[in-house]
C-alpha cells in the first residue's frame, strides 16, 4: 500500500525542489512533476516527489484526520 501525504511548501530551493513542512518535519522534495508551485502551497508528497497541488482546506482536513487517527492509536 502506498501513502501520499499533504505537506506545505516552506521554501523553494531550486527550479525543481523545495523544502516542505510535514507535521513539523522539514524535508527537501522534488517538484519535477509539477508545473507551478509557490511557498505556502500544499502538495501531495509520495517518495520524495510532489505529485499534485492540493486546496488548503482539503489539505488541513486530511491532516486533521491523520491527527485524529494518531490520537486514537494512543488510546488503545
Amino acid at each position: 500500500m502506498c501513502l501520499a501525504l499533504p505537506a506545505r511548501i516552506e521554501q523553494l530551493t531550486g527550479t525543481d525542489s523545495a523544502i516542505i513542512n510535514l507535521g513539523g518535519v522539514h524535508k527537501e522534495i522534488s517538484l519535477a512533476l509539477l508545473d507551478e508551485v509557490a511557498v505556502g502551497d500544499y502538495v501531495i508528497v509520495h517518495a520524495g516527489y510532489a505529485l499534485q497541488t492540493l486546496d488548503e482546506a482539503e489539505a488541513l482536513q486530511t491532516l486533521a484526520l491523520f491527527a485524529e487517527m494518531q490520537a486514537q492509536e494512543g488510546d488503545t
